[in-house]
């Protein structure tokens, strides 16, 4: 059974905890640091979107397309649907002349509260540009389309389909995916994810080899080492993009710019870089759970790995050590990593 390792108390008593597993890993695949079960598959969700991402520079797609660093943050988005997150995939797509119905990741509602209201105040119908995924499909589309051009075909009716396993735009994801984690994805267990493509089952410990090597390009050819730093780049220069507004992974790049890449996914899967240290971070929270754990989790560890100033680390430590407060404001309890966890990772860290 994995240890806790994010606690919530009230009244001086841990009122519920959270289990889970996290691995750091150097770029040569040694682990630095793991606690819990760090070898049993996970769907990596959306916490791998620059992976995914890579083929958009790799192809071409992104200079052929003039992508701005806004963009290329969105294709590693799971964005809120805030109007700039809408307008934005919209020029994405516009720039490789198509529009939103190519999109095939589906419509939901705008997952920030304002923007919900918004949406609904203005009466502008709900449309896949809302999903939080419409900037890594629109990336997707705009490799389809490099594709289409290579081949002569019609762009529009060469990307019909691009969700699917065996279209080559998603072969192409996946042979990044697969080079970059060093997993034979061939043999993984394999889902549909909520956008609608193929998530494939990956060891803990292989997903933080990925990301060690996004933060050194050690591990991975030329052409996908620099599209990685090109995208953390990117991400760094426009954290806004590639979350939104009061989202963990906006607020700590904002404040922390190149030395941390974090990207959080569905089911309680967080990933990060650290380039500085040459890292790469991977968490499970076994119930699922994101904000009330996963960003816990990530929060401690990129307090103990992530040289920080006084303020920075008063700022991480209110993302690791929560104060929570009901519908009164009166103080009723924290939101904590656990003291396993604060013990674990300065000690595995040494």
């Amino acid at each position: 059974m994995n240890p806790q390792l994010v606690e919530a108390t009230r009244g001086g008593m841990v009122e519920s905890a959270h289990r889970g597993a996290l691995v750091v890993v150097d770029a040569h695949g040694k682990p630095v640091c793991a606690i819990g079960d760090t070898e049993r598959p996970v769907f990596a969700r959306s916490a791998v979107k620059v992976l995914q991402a890579l083929p958009l520079v790799t192809s071409g797609a992104a200079d052929a397309f003039k992508l701005t660093d806004e963009e290329l943050a969105l294709a590693c988005a799971s964005h809120n649907g805030e109007a700039r997150h809408v307008a934005t995939a919209a020029g994405v797509l516009a720039k490789a002349g198509l529009d939103e119905t190519a999109l095939e990741c589906g419509a939901h509602w705008p997952q920030h509260e304002v923007a919900q209201r918004e949406l609904a105040l203005s009466r502008t119908p709900l449309s896949a540009l809302h999903n939080n995924c419409s900037g890594k499909h629109a990336g997707f589309l705009c490799v389809g389309c490099m594709m289409a051009r290579a081949q002569g075909r019609d762009a529009r009716e060469f990307v019909r389909d691009y969700v699917k396993a065996e279209h080559p735009v998603m072969r192409e994801i996946t042979a990044s995916m697969q080079d970059a984690t060093g997993c034979d994805l061939s043999r993984a267990p394999v889902g549909t994810d909520g956008c609608s493509i193929p998530t494939f089952g990956i060891p803990l410990h292989q997903l933080a080899h990925a990301f060690a090597k996004v933060a050194t390009g050690i591990g991975l050819s030329a052409d996908r080492a620099a599209a990685a730093a090109r995208l953390r780049r990117a991400v760094a220069s426009a954290p806004f993009f590639v979350a939104g507004s009061s989202r963990f992974d906006t607020r700590v790049m904002q404040r922390l710019g190149e030395r941390v890449f974090c990207k959080v996914g569905a089911e309680g899967v967080f990933c990060a870089a650290l380039p500085g240290q040459g890292l790469g971070v991977a968490i499970k929270v076994d119930d699922g759970n994101n904000a009330r754990a996963a960003e816990v989790v990530m929060a401690a560890a990129i307090e103990a790995w992530v040289p920080l100033d006084g303020d920075e680390r008063t700022f991480m430590r209110s993302l690791s050590d929560v104060t929570l407060k009901n519908w009164n404001g009166i103080h009723v309890g924290e939101l904590r990593a656990s003291a396993g966890l604060r013990q674990a990772l300065p000690a595995l860290q040494a």
